[in-house]
């Protein structure tokens, strides 16, 4: 028996074209809903086997919504669709996503067997026992290497990272992170090599630093 499935997003245009799409491969979508709350309501009221959600809703991140689901229907699966291969980009953790849940890089996502797939299998993973699984599978090798790349960051690389494409300075990352500029310095240059960005007078590295950012974060930046 097909899974009963809620789907939960904000953008309006992504909700009419994805909905008629995974009902075209006989999902059985009960209820669409386009903020928290709905959600919740109708997760009440219709008691689905599966939620999908996406990544950011109104400000909102899907985690946290998958969190407060998961706490009012403990056995639902929960589906994430994500344009970002590491959460920590966005200021999650990723031990914080429900167990069990189903993440699925949108590029993956545009393969519907695979997102049908996921919700067909996330009703079975919703179980404290089961690990969160990330679904990456039409990326190329070469950006699964580069996502590689991210996983051996620290957290503390990730969020002065994150800090730089926010625009902050040494001294107010510094002053945040409760260290010397001299040690923000030091991260930072880390960071670069990770990303083998080289020094280059021609190249302003926190440039480069805040593209990367924004290209392992899914999105557009000029």
């Amino acid at each position: 028996m097909n899974e009963r499935v809620l789907v939960v997003v904000d953008d309006g245009f992504e909700l009419s074209t994805l909905v008629p799409a995974l009902r075209l491969h006989e999902m059985d979508i009960i209820g669409e809903a386009r903020s928290e709350n709905v959600a919740l309501n109708l997760l009440q009221r219709l008691q689905p086997d599966v939620v999908l959600i996406d990544m950011h809703i109104a400000g909102i991140s899907a985690i946290k919504i998958a969190i407060n689901l998961r706490k009012s229907k403990p056995d639902v699966g929960i589906v994430i669709l994500e344009s970002c291969s590491d959460v920590r980009l966005l200021g999650e953790r990723n031990i914080d996503i429900p167990a069990g849940t189903k993440v699925i890089l949108k590029k993956s996502a545009t393969d519907l067997l695979v997102l049908c797939s996921a919700i067909e299998e996330s009703k079975v993973a919703a179980d404290e026992n089961q690990k969160v699984a990330w679904i990456n599978g039409s990326v190329s090798i070469e950006e699964k290497s580069l996502c590689g790349l991210l996983v051996q960051l620290t957290d503390i690389q990730v969020q002065t990272l994150r800090l730089v494409a926010d625009g902050a300075t040494n001294a107010h990352i510094g002053r945040l992170r409760y260290v010397s500029e001299k040690a923000v310095e030091q991260i930072i240059s880390r960071v670069a090599q990770e990303f083998n960005i080289q020094p280059d007078r021609n190249k302003n590295q926190r440039v480069q630093l805040v593209n990367e950012y924004y290209k392992w974060l899914g999105a557009p930046h000029h």
